[in-house]
């Protein structure tokens, strides 16, 4: 087991959303589902994060905001689509200014389904998400030292 999947840092950004998915990721980090005991951190810059967790859907001012976040974070990276609107659009999928889903800007590993998503069910997400972290650094690792 790497270092990543040990203590990932995880930054969360909410996209357009009702933020009823926002809340179930801060009922993560309660005592009552302490997802800390995991070894992740919560953290606000980009340059430190392995894991991004997204709410909500990518539209027309945030998909600037949301490839800036994926393209400043290191490799290996993974990216979590907590909700429907993160993973296809959601009930904003047919206005204007809707791109749909996270995965219409950046590349997502992880699709947590749900409106809004249980808190065990974004913590099941995450745990699948340091799976495929740790195969990115292997594949990573593999890559540099040939």
């Amino acid at each position: 087991m790497s270092a990543f999947a040990k203590s990932p840092w995880i930054l969360h950004y909410a996209a357009t959303s009702c933020n009823g998915c926002d809340i179930e990721v801060l009922a993560c980090l309660t005592p009552v589902y302490d997802v800390e005991r995991f070894g992740i951190i919560n953290t606000g810059n980009p340059k430190h994060a392995d894991i991004l967790l997204i709410t909500g859907s990518v539209n027309e001012q945030n998909r600037e905001v949301v490839k800036s976040l994926y393209d400043q974070m290191p490799d290996p990276k993974v990216v979590v689509a907590i909700g429907i609107c993160a993973t296809s659009g959601g009930i904003f999928r047919e206005c204007y200014n809707v791109h749909g889903g996270v995965d219409s800007t950046i590349p997502v590993d992880v699709y947590v389904p749900g409106c809004a998503c249980r808190p065990e069910a974004i913590i099941d997400g995450v745990v699948k998400a340091l799976g495929v972290l740790e195969a990115k650094a292997t594949a990573l690792k593999l890559k540099k030292s040939a």
